[in-house]
This record gives structure tokens, sequence and C-alpha cells, in this order.
């Protein structure tokens, strides 16, 4: 009899034991869902109010010069303000706090750094010449504006809570923010670049491997195989598909890029001096500058291993130039040699070499192996169907889309940095 009671009370107290575990498994259990139903509406919250900063971070940066890319433009802060509040979380409008005019509050403009991370508010308007500067330079140069942070964010309306009302969290401030960065010309929207000509890297480049916007060149640079072009024709397919008379006539003297070119890809190219190519170029030139004006133009950047254009180069880069001077023939009697062009002028009674010399001197002109020295080498360069160029270092109107490599153009289209 004493045994049963026994067994009779210890299955009592392990029913008991079973009720309290339960009701504290039950406990957990809700805790585990209210966790979880509150997160994921944070996270959906969170990720309404990140689209807001999203959005209006790109918008300002795509704003942040004026479209000549002279000057940084003081309500590119309103824009991504203006854009940003035009998003919803929950269907509430997103709250940006900014004073319009003040670089200040949830909307900042300034510099956005990649080797430190970091963002740097910076209220100037004064655009930078980026041709005279290394990348590395600009990467740290606070006064290098290239960049707006906005954030977003619930804190007049949080984000209000479920089941953790439970636990006494009756609402959630939620915030977001974002950085976007406008760079250097990437991918090259239709009717960016100018003419179908296609700069080799090397030929715009220091011994340094920076772009040196003081180095001049040309485009046929010599006999010797290893040096024979600094450029080439290029008709801007990609997939690059070789280049037929009929579209480079429509190309030289046109509308530019009928397509969007995109920096990473082959584009169709071709070495050579390609004769009737030529003369539509050269026709082009003198009826726009009467052989007197530089003639800038906007023109593609691509990998030529040895300073031979292969026919299909990489597109890495756009540059900007001026054209300086177009040599059909190469007579000994230097005949057809500049006489005038922009501030520089020679006396018609002059000889024809010293003029050639004085121009090639005053404008920094240089062959691939170097500026001349000899007399030798001033002959060299005074050879047919020729290109002579300078990379520009004026301030070039925002083009593309950022993702491209410093060759003095800054880009149109921003990205976000993360």
């Amino acid at each position: 009899m004493f045994s049963k009671n026994k067994n009779s009370n210890s299955r009592n107290n392990e029913k008991g034991a079973v009720i309290v575990l339960i009701a504290i498994l039950m406990v957990a259990f809700i805790g585990i869902v209210a966790l979880a139903v509150d997160v994921y509406h944070l996270y959906v919250v969170r990720n309404e109010l990140q689209n807001g900063a999203d959005s209006g971070a790109l918008a300002g940066a795509r704003e942040l010069y004026f479209d000549d890319g002279t000057a940084v433009d003081p309500t590119s802060n309103t824009t991504a303000a203006n854009t940003a509040i035009q998003n919803a979380s929950e269907g509430i409008p997103v709250e940006v706090i900014y004073n319009a005019g003040a670089n200040t509050g949830d909307v900042q403009r300034g510099h956005w750094s990649f080797s430190t991370r970091s963002f740097t508010a910076n209220d100037s308007l004064t655009a930078i010449d980026i041709g005279i500067y290394t990348e590395a330079e600009l990467d740290v140069n606070l006064d290098y504006i290239n960049a707006i942070k906005v954030k977003a964010h619930r804190k007049d309306t949080p984000a209000a809570s479920f089941f953790a009302r439970i636990f006494g969290y009756d609402n959630f401030v939620v915030g977001a923010e974002a950085v976007a960065y406008l760079g250097y010309a990437g991918s090259l929207l239709p009717a960016n670049l100018d003419q179908p000509i296609a700069i080799c890297e090397e030929s715009i480049i220091n011994g340094d491997g920076d772009y040196d916007c003081n180095m001049g060149r040309m485009l046929n640079s010599g006999q010797d195989p290893d040096s024979a072009n600094t450029g080439g024709w290029t008709n801007f397919s990609q997939p690059c598909v070789t280049a037929s008379k009929p579209e480079m006539d429509a190309l030289i003297c046109g509308d530019g890029n009928p397509y969007q070119v995109n920096y990473g890809q082959g584009i169709g190219a071709q070495g050579g001096v390609q004769d009737v190519t030529f003369r539509d170029f050269e026709d082009c030139w003198e009826n726009k500058t009467e052989k007197k004006q530089f003639w800038n133009m906007t023109l593609p950047v691509i990998e030529c291993p040895s300073n031979n254009v292969s026919n299909c180069p990489k597109v890495i880069g756009a540059v900007n130039v001026n054209v300086v001077w177009v040599q059909r023939d190469n007579v000994t009697s230097y005949d057809d040699v500049p006489r005038e062009m922009e501030d520089w002028s020679c006396e018609e009674a002059t000889p024809g070499f010293d003029c050639w010399k004085s121009f090639i001197d005053h404008f920094n002109l240089a062959n691939v192996t170097g500026r001349p020295i000899t007399d030798q080498d001033y002959t060299d360069m005074y050879q047919k169907k020729s290109i002579f160029f300078l990379p520009s270092c004026e301030k070039i109107a925002p083009s593309g889309v950022t993702g491209g490599t410093n060759y003095g153009i800054l880009a149109q289209i921003p990205v976000l940095v993360d």
C-alpha cells in the first residue's frame, strides 16, 4: 500500500513538471515568434528607408555639378532630399531633415575616400581639375567633391511593434543612410564620343603610369613596327566587328557613337592610316578650324600593347583632347606647315622648317619616343598622315556612367559606394 502511494505521487510530480516546462516553453516560443515577426517587420521598414536614402543620394549626386562641369551645384542637396521624401515606409513618407541652401542635416555633399571607406562633408562649390591629379591623389583630397550622403529615418512616426509589446517595446526608431559616388566616366552614352578615333593609353600616360595632360602625341608615330601608331580608327561596335568604309564615312564628322560604349569590353578598331578615312577626317578638320584653332573632342581610350592597334582592343576609358594639327603629306619643302594656331603664329617669311620647330616647341608636342631634341627629331615628326593632339586639362562636362579610369572626364551618372 505504501509503495502504491509513492508511485502515484511520483507520477503527479512528473505531470506537474511537464506542465511547468510547457509553460516555460510557451513563453519562450511566444518570445521567438515575437522576435521573428518584429525583426522581419523592421527589416521591411529599413529596406523601404534604404530605398529612399539610395534614390535620394543617387539623384543628388547626378546633379552634383552644373551641366558644364565648371562648379558644384549647391541645389544638389535639395534634389537629394526631395527625391528621398518621395519614397514611403509603410505608406508613410520617409523623414529627411535638411536645411535648404546649407550643407547640414540629413543631406550632405562632400568627399568619399575609397582607401579609408569614409565620407567627409564639404560645402565647397569649387570644381577641381581632375585631369592634373592621379586617382590616388584625388582619393585623399577632401576638397574634391565627389559624393552625397543621405539619411532617411522614422523618428516622428516610429515603426510600430507587434508581439514585442509583451516585453515593453511599443515601437522602434529606424533609419538608413546611403552615399552615392560620382567618379570618372565609365560606360559612355550615345553621342558622348565625338569622332571615330581610339587613343592608345600608352600615348597619354607618363613614365610613372599617370595621365599627363601636358603630353602631346600624334596618331601616326613612325615606321617602326613597335611604335607605328598611338591610336586607330573605330566604328564603336560592341561586340566588335571590322569597320566598313560606309560605316566610317557616316561617323567622320558625324554625331558620335550611336550606341553606348562599355568599358572593359573590346571595340571594333583598325590600325593603319586608311587613306580615304584620313582624307575625310582632314577635310572635316579644315572646315571646322580653318587650320587655325584647336578642335576639341572626347575619344575612347584603348589598350595598345607596343603601341599597335588590334582589331578588338579593350576600352578602358575616355579622354578629352585638342587636335592641334593634321598632316596629310610630308614634302621636304615644308610648304604645308602651321603658320597660325590659337596664341601662336609664325611670320610668312620664316622658313617652313623653323616654323615647324617653333610650333612643336610651343605646344610641347612629342613623338612616342619622347620630345624632339635634334633637327632630325623634328624632321622625323613631320611625317604624312599624322594627327597631333594634346590631352586637355580644362574642366569637361560630366559624361557617361561612373566606373572608368581618370583621364580627366567626370562621370555623369553616379553609383552607390556599397
